[in-house]
């Protein structure tokens, strides 16, 4: 389903011997040592190539690198895709790695076992770099990043399509990434929202809605690990977006649960999962800081704390704001901690580091004269590998600690 018209997309790109690929020389006579290789690291080539052309890359020697997809638009100019020089980047290349994608996940983690929502290809990680696919029972959402990507759709779509036969494909690429990429992604139709199942436990998944998806699978270990620790306690959840870590606590035995979010709209969905899995939870539409400023002026404290923001930025001229965000809400939450409680606090920003969230975390205990002993650093999923020179493919930062 939701295969695209020939009058809707270009030709996709077969198999070229390496002699015809166009060549892009580095500047530098070493191995780049990432993926990304940005345009003031290589020579342009004298003849114009359209954006996401596979082209062969030589270091300043001459020397074989790689094989990649070319974008002299784009920030990212050169993406390094395989170093194997008998290997050629087109449909059955695309098809091997999903394969590999998909077989990591369903054999060796098993992840069909507790959950149908998963990460199926998590980009760099996978070795498909800008390429995002999502699986929510029997949708499949795409995410493209790249023009090189996009131009081989129709073999990413067929390949999904025998791992997941029958499923519904929704694909999209952001106006920012469109622009930046230079590529025309004509979304596939909405699907019709559905219910995905995690531990259990029964969450609505809407893509295309306006609400991303309305479930954040990345976060599917550190719910339940979460829940686990909030047995019997007051849960407090903060940016609580779809109502994920209020519904696990309560379905674990948490005493009373409230999710907070300025998103009137998620909140309906928050409800009707809470719902949907016979829990009570308290949602209010409020400012987190206004709301917790309240709460703490009424003399209410909490016992577990879950603070969850969107992403800050993704320009790393910002970082340091948003690091200032990331103190002011934190600091914050302190005040709705009682002695001795939890919190959960997390990053879905991959410019800022780990080493800086947690030097955040220290001058926020500092600032608020309290200690916090950090019990767990933990990421997103283990659906979401991460390469050894990629580290920015490991964005997600789960902190679990507990407030003296």
């Amino acid at each position: 389903m939701n295969t695209p018209s020939p009058a809707e997309s270009t030709p996709s790109p077969t198999a070229a011997a390496a002699t015809t690929l166009p060549v892009i020389r580095l500047k530098s006579d070493r191995n780049p040592g990432h993926p990304w290789v940005w345009s003031a690291q290589l020579y342009k080539p004298e003849a114009r190539l359209p954006p996401g052309t596979v082209v062969e890359v030589h270091d300043a020697k001459g020397r074989f690198v790689g094989r990649g997809f070319w974008n002299g638009h784009a920030r990212i100019a050169l993406r390094l895709l395989s170093n194997n020089e008998a290997e050629a980047i087109d449909a059955q290349w695309i098809a091997k790695r999903i394969d590999s994608a998909v077989q990591l996940r369903r054999e060796l983690l098993q992840i069909d076992h507790v959950s149908d929502a998963w990460r199926v290809v998590h980009s760099e990680g996978d070795g498909l770099s800008g390429l995002i696919v999502d699986r929510y029972a029997d949708i499949l959402v795409i995410e493209y990043f790249a023009a090189g990507m996009w131009r081989f759709r129709e073999a990413i779509h067929a390949a999904l399509l025998t791992h997941f036969p029958g499923a519904r494909l929704y694909w999209f690429a952001e106006s920012h990434v469109q622009k930046q990429e230079s590529f025309d992604c004509r979304s596939g139709d909405v699907p019709e929202a559905v219910q995905v199942h995690e531990h259990e436990l029964r969450f609505h998944a809407a893509p295309g809605s306006g609400h991303k998806t309305g479930f954040f699978a990345d976060q599917r270990d550190n719910r339940r690990r979460f829940a686990e620790l909030a047995r019997g306690k007051r849960v407090l959840d903060l940016c609580c977006n779809a109502g994920g870590f209020a519904v696990h606590a309560m379905a674990a035995g948490a005493l009373t649960a409230t999710g907070v979010d300025l998103d009137a709209g998620i909140l309906e969905i928050a409800r009707a999962n809470a719902a949907a899995n016979n829990v009570t939870v308290n949602f209010d539409q409020a400012d987190i800081f206004d709301w917790v400023r309240a709460a703490v002026a009424r003399g209410e404290q909490f016992d577990a704390v879950i603070l969850d923001p969107a992403k800050l930025t993704r320009d790393r001229s910002k970082v340091f704001e948003a690091l200032k965000k990331y103190f002011a809400m934190n600091r914050m939450a302190l005040d709705a901690i009682a002695p001795g409680g939890i919190l959960l606090t997390c990053s879905c920003t991959g410019l800022v580091s780990e080493a800086d969230f947690l030097e955040m975390l220290r001058r926020v205990a500092l600032n608020a004269g309290r200690e916090i002993q950090i019990l767990d650093v933990r990421g997103a999923g283990a659906d979401h590998p991460f390469r050894t020179d990629v580290p920015e493919g490991r964005y997600l930062k789960a902190v679990f600690c507990k407030v003296l």
